[in-house]
């Protein structure tokens, strides 16, 4: 699958942005069920090879899980401060859980586990996200199995659909707008005023 066009401006703003730990935090909205917006920070975990698919996880747990699940679509915004640039990647959005049957996506699911550090890996066993704040030791865990992922980690894979480039710097500045074409599985790109 050859790479979309909008790969070679965002994986440019990375490395050009990779002295800035939270360069790879984008903030991701979806759609709760009572239609309302909701946004969170999550992290870039790289791309779903050889897929347009970028990588991110989540705790089956948390309220985001009802959100995709009843409606799997999700606008993701990012800012590059050294660069500054947005990229805003909508599409759909795809939760690989314990029970995926896609080998390949389960095996995705097992690779990422194991990029994890031990302190990420724990949070998934900590108490239910979102409830009344448990005591203390109920946060101090064994190191869990750095092979066998928890159940309630999740892969979070968002395939974008559009994709919207802007860069700041500049008079005028320049935007670019990605859109996929569905019928010839390719992708239109057109400049569009900033």
């Amino acid at each position: 699958m050859p790479l979309a066009p909008w790969r070679s401006p965002l994986a440019r703003a990375l490395h050009r942005n990779r002295s800035l730990v939270y360069a790879r935090y984008a903030q991701l909205a979806t759609v709760r069920t009572d239609g309302r917006p909701a946004n969170r920070t999550v992290v870039f975990r790289g791309f779903l090879e050889p897929t347009q698919q970028l990588k991110f996880i989540t705790d089956r747990r948390s309220e985001k899980i009802g959100q995709i699940l009843a409606q799997p679509w999700g606008e993701l915004c990012w800012y590059f401060p050294n660069t500054r640039e947005q990229f805003r990647l909508s599409g759909a959005l795809t939760l690989v859980q314990a029970d995926c049957a896609n080998p390949d996506f389960a095996k995705a699911r097992q690779i990422q586990w194991q990029d994890l550090s031990g302190a990420a890996r724990a949070q998934f066993a900590w108490p239910d996200p979102g409830q009344p704040r448990a005591e203390a030791k109920l946060f101090e865990l064994p190191p869990l199995d750095p092979l066998q992922p928890s159940p309630n980690f999740c892969l979070l894979l968002l395939d974008p659909h559009q994709v919207d480039h802007l860069e700041l710097r500049g008079e005028p500045q320049n935007r670019c707008r990605y859109q996929y074409q569905p019928a010839t599985a390719e992708w239109a790109t057109e400049s569009v005023n900033p």
